[in-house]
């Protein structure tokens, strides 16, 4: 791998993970012995803070309640070069560390994300294994490229990356987050196979699989609303036209054949669907115009911030 002087941070968000908090920081400091670890804690209701402090970690505490929080939290306090950010409950591979860190130095990459390769048929819950499909697919086919696993909570991000990120969700939605922006700004990024594990014994997650997979996909549209309004817009505007086209033609034909508009409510209903639908695709070619200036000022932000090769010693 290259070698330093690269300043590395491994970021673990936490919430009552005291059964297998002490696992992961010890995995990292012995995959990654150069690294700081930093654990904070989200209102643990358990030993979650003291079994990582105990284990060698720096630990921290975030009050607002939800991963989203924690990770904003996270990318504004800590100063690095390359951020590894891994959950705190044990399931992933701290040995795959190393090579995702060499991936995203050699390539010259802003994120690599952990594509979770499950050991056991209890890693996986059904429920989850199916949304995450369901919701990389809707990802794909929205922004345009292909991942394999858009939900992985294991990835390493260039300093470029998090110190320009502006993190807007509160939970779980967070991953999804992470990966609009990078297709948004058409940042490099990769993914790489990592074994993904079981949960430990005594060891429960925190995502329940309807509730935070709904809000995940509401993320998915509120991002697809504000990344690409014209469309969005357009979408609606064309739905709208058409629904006023259907309710106008049984009355223009009998506009024609007897000269008279006997359904006058209706008509009135149609003229105001087509101009409902006419100022939604104006409402969405103006908002185009201000995503795009958002768009620019993200990239002058991420520009900003020196590249890793900036820390290459010379040869």
């Amino acid at each position: 791998m290259t070698s330093p002087p690269f300043r590395i941070a491994v970021l673990v968000p936490c919430y009552n993970e005291e059964a297998t908090i002490a696992t992961v920081v010890t995995d990292f400091r012995k995959a990654l012995p150069s690294a700081e670890v930093y654990v904070y804690d989200n209102n643990s209701s358990d030993h979650t803070a003291s079994a990582a402090r105990d284990a060698g970690a720096n630990v921290r505490s975030e009050y607002r309640q939800g991963k989203g929080n924690v990770v904003r939290r996270m990318f504004a306090d800590i100063d690095a070069d390359v951020y590894v950010l891994v959950d705190g409950d044990a399931t992933y591979d701290a040995p795959s560390a190393p090579r995702m860190i060499e991936k995203l130095i050699d390539d010259h990459l802003d994120m690599v994300a952990g594509f979770r390769v499950d050991q056991s048929d209890a890693a996986y819950r059904r429920g989850h294994r199916a949304g995450n499909r369901m919701l990389t697919s809707v990802l794909s086919s929205t922004f345009g490229h292909t991942f394999k696993d858009i939900l992985s909570g294991y990835r390493v991000f260039s300093r470029r990356f998090v110190k320009s990120f502006p993190v807007l969700s509160d939970g779980f939605e967070i991953e999804t987050e992470l990966v609009v922006y990078a297709l948004e700004l058409s940042l490099p990024v990769a993914e790489v196979p990592t074994p993904y594990y079981a949960r430990p014994e005594g060891s429960f997650s925190k995502l329940n699989t309807w509730r935070d997979g709904f809000r995940i996909l509401g993320t998915m549209l509120r991002l697809y609303r504000s990344e690409r309004p014209l469309r969005f817009f357009t979408a609606i505007g064309i739905v709208l036209a058409l629904a006023s086209v259907i309710l106008a033609i049984p009355i223009l034909i009998t506009f024609i054949e007897t000269g008279l508009v006997p359904r006058l409510p209706t008509a009135v209903l149609s003229m105001g669907l087509m101009i409902m639908a006419m100022l939604s695709v104006s409402s969405g070619l103006v908002l185009d115009t201000v995503t795009r200036g958002r768009r620019e000022m993200k990239m002058l932000a991420y520009l900003s911030q020196p590249d890793l090769s900036t820390y290459r010693s010379p040869p």
